[in-house]
């Protein structure tokens, strides 16, 4: 490897350990090339990378990193696995393919500030992976959000019950039902009664043609027609006398 291949190499391990969420160190002796593309294969679905490192050159990288645990841990033939997506997931991955193989020592690692020794690596190994913790994250979360969404429901099947019930009584439209309705007052109003009274009062209240003076008073009335009955008794009885 020449200065340039070496150069690059540094550059590319620097950048690893700067996009790595977690880094776990293995001593990968024994391990065949075949076994080698399979753990590749499994932690490419945790979006995590596994990669054979030169010591020195990754001591190098680490120090441009800002990385300085790592130095520790590059003893021997190291191989590093570093996880950008799912540590739980990762770990798994290295877990279940070691019980198959037994060909992987683990050396250490880290995750953000946190150091793992081989005990935490297997705890975290048998952890759900992120989407599954994810999925019970929001069904924790969701929860409490459908109780709300399932009472507002409930609150607005019972509005509209109620509204078509009004609806069918025809409040709706801003008439009042008829069954609900005022009834109708007993007596009538004073209007009413006063012009009732108008009306009968000319017969009481207008003046007769007697009491204005423009007739003659009830037994000077009858007088003439009495007294030509007397006239008619007085012809008669001198017709009579005549004749006798």
């Amino acid at each position: 490897m020449n200065r340039e291949e070496k150069s690059a190499a540094i550059k590319e391990i620097a950048a690893d350990i700067e996009a790595a969420e977690a880094i776990f160190a293995v001593d990968y002796r024994g391990i065949s090339v075949p076994q080698a593309a399979e753990l590749r294969s499994k932690l490419r679905e945790a979006d995590a990378s596994f990669r054979i490192v030169k010591n020195r050159l990754t001591k190098i990288a680490a120090d441009e990193a800002g990385e300085e645990r790592l130095a520790e841990l590059l003893q021997g033939p190291t191989a590093l696995t570093f996880v950008r997506g799912d540590t739980a997931q990762a770990a798994k991955a290295i877990t279940t393919f070691n019980k198959e193989h037994e060909v992987l020592t683990y050396k250490g690692g880290f995750m953000d500030a946190t150091s793992l020794d081989e005990t935490a690596f297997k705890s975290i190994a048998k952890l759900p992976g992120r989407e599954v913790l994810n999925g019970q994250l929001a069904g924790v979360v969701a929860s409490p959000l459908t109780g709300l969404v399932r009472g507002l429901g409930s609150m607005i099947q019972g509005l509209a019950l109620q509204l078509g019930q009004i609806a069918e009584k025809g409040l709706v439209s801003g008439e009042a039902p008829a069954a609900e309705a005022e009834p109708p007052a007993e007596e009538p109003p004073a209007e009413e009664e006063k012009a009732e009274k108008a009306e009968e009062a000319p017969v009481e209240e207008a003046p007769t043609e007697a009491a204005s003076g423009n007739e003659p008073p009830a037994d000077q009335a009858e007088a003439p027609e009495e007294e030509p009955e007397a006239k008619a008794d007085t012809s008669n009885e001198d017709s009579n006398e005549e004749e006798g």
